[in-house]
Protein backbone atom coordinates (compact mmCIF):
# COMPACT_ATOMS: atom_id res chain seq x y z
CA UNK A 1 0.00 0.00 0.00
CA UNK A 2 2.79 2.32 0.70
CA UNK A 3 4.55 1.92 -2.36
CA UNK A 4 1.39 2.78 -4.54
CA UNK A 5 1.02 6.11 -2.59
CA UNK A 6 4.82 6.69 -3.61
CA UNK A 7 4.21 5.82 -6.80
CA UNK A 8 1.00 7.92 -7.38
CA UNK A 9 3.01 10.78 -5.63
CA UNK A 10 6.13 10.42 -7.83
CA UNK A 11 3.82 10.19 -10.97
CA UNK A 12 2.11 13.27 -9.63
CA UNK A 13 5.29 15.19 -9.07
CA UNK A 14 6.44 14.59 -12.34
CA UNK A 15 2.89 15.32 -13.99
CA UNK A 16 2.59 18.71 -12.28
CA UNK A 17 6.39 19.37 -13.81
CA UNK A 18 5.23 18.77 -17.49
CA UNK A 19 2.35 20.85 -17.13
CA UNK A 20 4.61 24.00 -15.44
CA UNK A 21 7.23 23.67 -17.73
CA UNK A 22 4.95 24.37 -20.66
CA UNK A 23 3.60 27.81 -19.20
CA UNK A 24 4.75 30.53 -21.27
CA UNK A 25 7.38 32.70 -19.51
CA UNK A 26 6.08 35.74 -20.87
CA UNK A 27 1.84 36.05 -20.12
CA UNK A 28 1.88 38.31 -23.66
CA UNK A 29 2.71 35.39 -25.34
CA UNK A 30 -0.17 33.50 -23.86
CA UNK A 31 -2.67 35.51 -24.50
CA UNK A 32 -1.91 36.66 -28.31
CA UNK A 33 -2.89 32.79 -29.61
CA UNK A 34 -0.65 33.02 -32.27
CA UNK A 35 2.76 31.23 -32.54
CA UNK A 36 5.88 33.18 -34.40
CA UNK A 37 7.34 31.06 -36.47
CA UNK A 38 9.79 34.10 -37.51
CA UNK A 39 13.42 33.49 -38.06
CA UNK A 40 16.06 35.83 -37.83
CA UNK A 41 14.70 38.30 -40.12
CA UNK A 42 11.09 37.91 -38.30
CA UNK A 43 7.93 37.83 -39.95
CA UNK A 44 5.70 34.66 -41.65
CA UNK A 45 6.95 33.93 -45.03
CA UNK A 46 4.66 35.50 -47.69
CA UNK A 47 3.53 33.48 -51.15
CA UNK A 48 3.33 36.07 -53.98
CA UNK A 49 2.42 34.13 -57.20
CA UNK A 50 3.40 35.78 -60.84
CA UNK A 51 -0.28 34.11 -61.55
CA UNK A 52 -3.06 32.88 -59.37
CA UNK A 53 -5.13 31.35 -62.97
CA UNK A 54 -3.83 30.09 -65.95
CA UNK A 55 -6.10 29.43 -69.59
CA UNK A 56 -4.28 26.57 -71.61
CA UNK A 57 -7.08 27.45 -74.15
CA UNK A 58 -8.44 25.09 -76.26
CA UNK A 59 -7.06 21.39 -75.71
CA UNK A 60 -7.77 18.17 -77.49
CA UNK A 61 -9.45 15.83 -74.74
CA UNK A 62 -6.85 13.21 -74.35
CA UNK A 63 -4.29 15.80 -74.09
CA UNK A 64 -2.28 16.00 -70.90
CA UNK A 65 -1.45 19.47 -70.48
CA UNK A 66 1.26 21.30 -67.36
CA UNK A 67 1.34 24.56 -66.21
CA UNK A 68 4.52 26.16 -63.69
CA UNK A 69 2.87 28.38 -61.29
CA UNK A 70 5.57 30.23 -60.45
CA UNK A 71 5.99 32.17 -56.75
CA UNK A 72 8.12 34.22 -53.84
CA UNK A 73 8.61 33.81 -50.68
CA UNK A 74 8.19 37.97 -50.11
CA UNK A 75 8.21 37.15 -45.94
CA UNK A 76 10.35 37.19 -42.98
CA UNK A 77 10.62 33.54 -42.36
CA UNK A 78 10.92 30.17 -44.01
CA UNK A 79 8.01 29.11 -46.59
CA UNK A 80 6.19 25.18 -45.91
CA UNK A 81 4.25 23.73 -47.79
CA UNK A 82 3.05 21.04 -46.01
CA UNK A 83 0.03 19.44 -48.79
CA UNK A 84 -1.81 20.27 -52.49
CA UNK A 85 -4.59 18.55 -53.85
CA UNK A 86 -6.91 19.27 -57.02
CA UNK A 87 -10.59 19.52 -57.22
CA UNK A 88 -10.38 16.19 -58.98
CA UNK A 89 -8.39 13.19 -59.91
CA UNK A 90 -7.79 14.66 -63.57
CA UNK A 91 -5.61 17.49 -61.69
CA UNK A 92 -2.21 16.54 -59.93
CA UNK A 93 0.11 19.39 -58.09
CA UNK A 94 3.52 19.02 -57.24
CA UNK A 95 4.98 21.09 -54.94
CA UNK A 96 8.37 21.64 -53.10
CA UNK A 97 8.66 19.56 -49.85
CA UNK A 98 11.77 21.59 -48.75
CA UNK A 99 11.05 25.27 -46.76
CA UNK A 100 11.36 27.84 -49.56
CA UNK A 101 13.46 30.80 -47.48
CA UNK A 102 13.08 34.48 -47.96
CA UNK A 103 13.66 35.71 -50.63
CA UNK A 104 13.66 32.52 -53.12
CA UNK A 105 11.88 31.39 -55.84
CA UNK A 106 10.29 28.25 -56.30
CA UNK A 107 7.47 26.53 -58.58
CA UNK A 108 4.37 24.61 -58.12
CA UNK A 109 3.56 22.17 -61.36
CA UNK A 110 -0.13 21.97 -62.16
CA UNK A 111 -1.09 18.73 -64.76
CA UNK A 112 -4.47 18.62 -66.09
CA UNK A 113 -5.25 15.21 -67.78
CA UNK A 114 -8.13 16.14 -70.40
CA UNK A 115 -9.35 12.11 -70.70
CA UNK A 116 -12.93 11.88 -70.97
CA UNK A 117 -13.71 15.99 -70.11
CA UNK A 118 -15.21 18.00 -72.72
CA UNK A 119 -15.83 21.39 -72.56
CA UNK A 120 -15.45 24.06 -70.37
CA UNK A 121 -12.84 22.97 -67.58
CA UNK A 122 -12.00 25.53 -64.52
CA UNK A 123 -9.93 23.25 -62.15
CA UNK A 124 -8.48 24.09 -58.56
CA UNK A 125 -5.62 23.68 -56.61
CA UNK A 126 -5.78 23.83 -52.52
CA UNK A 127 -2.00 24.91 -51.17
CA UNK A 128 -2.04 24.51 -47.63
CA UNK A 129 1.11 26.31 -46.06
CA UNK A 130 2.42 27.95 -43.06
CA UNK A 131 1.64 31.95 -44.50
CA UNK A 132 -1.90 33.89 -43.08
CA UNK A 133 -4.04 32.72 -44.32
CA UNK A 134 -3.04 29.02 -44.50
CA UNK A 135 -4.76 28.21 -47.33
CA UNK A 136 -3.91 28.99 -51.54
CA UNK A 137 -6.15 28.56 -54.30
CA UNK A 138 -4.81 28.24 -57.59
CA UNK A 139 -6.38 27.69 -60.81
CA UNK A 140 -6.44 26.28 -64.47
CA UNK A 141 -9.27 26.20 -67.33
CA UNK A 142 -9.32 24.71 -70.63
CA UNK A 143 -11.89 24.48 -73.64
CA UNK A 144 -11.51 20.76 -74.27
CA UNK A 145 -12.70 19.61 -78.14
CA UNK A 146 -13.59 16.46 -78.77
CA UNK A 147 -12.31 15.00 -81.99
CA UNK A 148 -14.40 13.65 -84.67
CA UNK A 149 -13.15 10.19 -83.81
CA UNK A 150 -14.18 10.40 -80.47
CA UNK A 151 -17.80 11.86 -80.93
CA UNK A 152 -20.46 9.22 -80.17
CA UNK A 153 -22.02 8.14 -83.19
CA UNK A 154 -25.62 8.10 -83.47
CA UNK A 155 -28.07 4.75 -82.93
CA UNK A 156 -28.31 2.87 -86.32
CA UNK A 157 -24.80 4.08 -87.69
Amino acid sequence: MIMKTKMIFAASLVLSAALISCQPKDPKEADSGMVNVGGEKGGLPVMKFEVEKHDFGRITQGERVTYEFKFKNTGGSDLLISDAHGSCGCTVPSYPKKPVAPGEESVINVEFNSEGKSGKQEKTVTLITNCEPNTRVITILAEVSVPESRQPKPAGQ
